[in-house]
């Protein structure tokens, strides 16, 4: 699906970088080789490479929503942990004061990006400030990029729709642990909440002083 009418003015658009820790998008990162064979096909590193200057270029904010850093102890006393929080504990994944933990520094945040508070599973609003910093700059188009596809991408951009923001994904600027999962984010279960489903290609010529061909 792709939303033509889409305007992603500057001041009303904002880019979601989700989780751009060491321990999924570099080499060595405890979550990196379980996303490499899906983002290697899509091209998610150099599609990133391609979006975030532009986004930057172009006026729009970007926000960094990233995932609960481990600490120990901080999952104590949960009656419901939920398996990928079960997951995140025994992997000790994105651990506070760890390399891993930090970000990416390609593509974590840079000078201007407003870092929002951690969400604790899957959804960036959930328990964050994201829709109070989104809402007082009067932002309502939400870009996604970053990982992963069918979880913390998923989960951000439905609630997103639900909350009255357009969202847009884009397919080949996120990975997952699988083809499956990347097919059901994508093909199943985006155009049931998505206003519009991007290559980077589709989405770059869409922004704000994109070339006119």
């Amino acid at each position: 699906m792709s939303d033509n009418a889409a305007n992603y003015e500057a001041h009303r658009t904002a880019l979601l970088m989700v989780d751009p820790y060491n321990d999924f998008m570099s080499e060595g990162g405890k979550l990196y080789g379980m996303i490499k064979p899906t983002a290697d096909k899509s091209g998610l590193f150099d599609n990133l490479r391609k979006i975030l200057p532009a986004i930057r270029k172009a006026g729009i904010q970007v926000f960094v929503v990233p995932h609960h850093r481990f600490h120990e102890g901080s999952f104590d006393h949960f009656e419901h942990i939920a398996p990928i929080q079960a997951l995140a504990i025994e992997m000790k994944a994105f651990e506070a004061g760890s390399w891993g933990g930090e970000f990416n520094a390609e593509f974590g945040p840079q000078e201007g990006d407003i870092v929002v508070t951690e969400h604790w599973a899957q959804n960036g609003f959930a328990n964050t400030n994201l829709d109070n910093q989104l809402r007082q700059r009067n932002i309502d188009k939400l870009v996604l990029v970053g990982l992963v596809a069918n979880s913390c991408i998923e989960s951000t951009g439905r609630y997103g729709m639900e909350l009255g923001y357009h969202v847009t994904l884009v397919t080949d600027a996120t990975a997952s642990f699988s083809e499956d999962e990347m097919h059901t984010a994508h093909v199943v279960n985006g155009p049931a909440y998505a206003h519009a489903i991007l290559t980077t290609d589709e989405l770059l010529k869409k922004l704000p002083g994109a070339p006119v061909f």
